[in-house]
């Protein structure tokens, strides 16, 4: 496909998106199998300007004067992609597959708006209604802590300290051009090229023989912060596929017990064979039962509780830019009701002188510090580690610099610690 195909393709697949209300991966799905003959990379290609579409959805239509698919697509070529009238005008020749050529109105726009003077949800991309809570989170650096997720997010690597060194990796995969991440001890960083394409690293024989794991560097750094040690007794109490799992038992060097389990078991499947690629042997997988709790012979004895908390994930918006637009308040509620009651599991799980770590994706404060408030209100017993005292017991004292501290834990960030928006809080069992 011709670069003007692709640029009409992605505007059909949003006018698919918003015509029927529906996530653009499925979108993009059924686009591509309905023009079975566009290659791998045509529909890359087009899954790219889609996401930045979304991405710039707002500074967009700002930008054109106007909310539609086309003017998305444009828009996002001038203010992400930095090209000028005349570049996107070569694209809209209205030849053969080709948009349309450009209006009058389009071109004055292009070549004359700026986003100066935009309000924040327009200048910083987000959902108008959200704003409150962004602001009491990030406060005068709203704006561009929200610019920062609304760029490409690298790939990040968590190599296994179970079978390899992060140099094994490195000189196992020169072609890769990795490099290491800037924090995270274990983590190398690969970015996806101009199309947004990134290479096919679940095919690499490393890969295979489970060297490393996909996994971004904000969430290494959240199973850091955990500071589980060999010999302890841990529960991983939203493993889902077991990315942090994974981490954790590497960190415990295979030594002492560690619990992976989740309310949904459906979200479990993965973790059998991961765990058997990383040759982890100190994890038990409990799978619930017609949704019944699967650890409660462990109630009082746990070291350390992961919580893993089901959150609305715009932390991650940055790889996700669909997502933001799909998010409604009635999300949110639901996810503060999941958060309250796994927060009360892990309360009976954790033994005196015991931890919880309470990990989110989310940079609101409702699922971050004000969900911690709410638990240390109805708990008894516990306390939030001061945030230095996480860092230096994780041995990460350096990201104090790059970490966000809030009232009860840390928050990272795009912008300040290059990752996605993780949020992490040590809530300590007195003795």
């Amino acid at each position: 496909m011709i670069p003007a195909a692709r640029i009409s393709a992605a505007i059909e697949v949003l006018a698919d998106v918003e015509a029927r209300r529906r996530p653009a991966p499925d979108a993009l799905k059924d686009w591509g199998l309905s023009h079975r003959f566009a290659g791998s990379k045509d529909r890359a290609a087009i899954a790219s300007l889609v996401y930045d579409a979304l991405r710039r959805k707002a500074s967009a239509a700002w930008i054109m004067g106007e909310a539609s698919p086309r003017a998305a697509v444009l828009g996002m070529l001038h203010v992400q992609r930095g090209m000028n009238v005349d570049a996107i005008a070569a694209l809209c020749s209205g030849e053969r597959f080709a948009p349309a050529p450009l209006t009058d109105a389009e071109r004055d726009r292009l070549a004359s708006a700026t986003l100066d003077g935009a309000p924040p949800a327009v200048a910083g991309d987000f959902p108008e209604w959200i704003e409150p809570s962004l602001a009491r989170a990030f406060e005068g650096d709203l704006v561009p802590e929200l610019q920062a997720l609304a760029r490409r997010a690298p790939i990040d690597m968590r190599v296994n300290a179970l079978k390899a060194s992060r140099e094994d990796v490195l000189q196992a995969m020169p072609h890769l051009g990795a490099a290491a991440t800037p924090h995270a001890p274990h983590g190398l960083r690969v970015w996806p090229g101009e199309d947004g394409r990134g290479p096919a690293l679940q095919v690499e024989p490393e890969f295979l023989k489970g060297w490393f794991e996909i996994q971004d560097e904000g969430s290494q750094l959240a199973a850091l912060l955990t500071a589980v040690k060999p010999g302890e007794q841990v529960v991983d109490l939203c493993a889902g596929g077991g990315g942090k799992t994974l981490a954790l038992a590497a960190m415990m060097a295979n030594k002492g017990q560690l619990y992976a389990t989740d309310s949904d078991q459906r979200r479990l499947a993965p973790i059998h064979d991961r765990l058997a690629r990383a040759s982890v042997r100190n994890v038990q997988v409990r799978t619930p039962r017609a949704r019944a709790d699967a650890v409660t012979d462990l109630d009082g004895t746990s070291d350390c509780v992961l919580i893993d908390a089901p959150c609305t994930g715009c932390g991650t918006w940055r790889r996700n830019p669909d997502a933001k637009w799909r998010l409604r308040p009635g999300s949110l509620s639901v996810r503060l009701g999941e958060q309250a009651a796994v927060l009360d599991r892990a309360a009976r799980l954790v033994r005196a002188g015991g931890r919880i770590v309470y990990v989110t994706c989310s940079v609101l404060p409702e699922e971050n510090d004000d969900a911690v408030s709410a638990f240390l209100a109805r708990a008894t017993g516990f306390e939030p580690l001061p945030s230095e005292a996480v860092l230096e017991r994780a041995g990460l004292p350096h990201l104090a610099d790059v970490i966000r501290p809030t009232q009860h834990g840390l928050q990272m960030t795009p912008r300040l610690t290059g990752t996605d928006g993780f949020y992490v809080a040590v809530l300590t069992k007195r003795a």
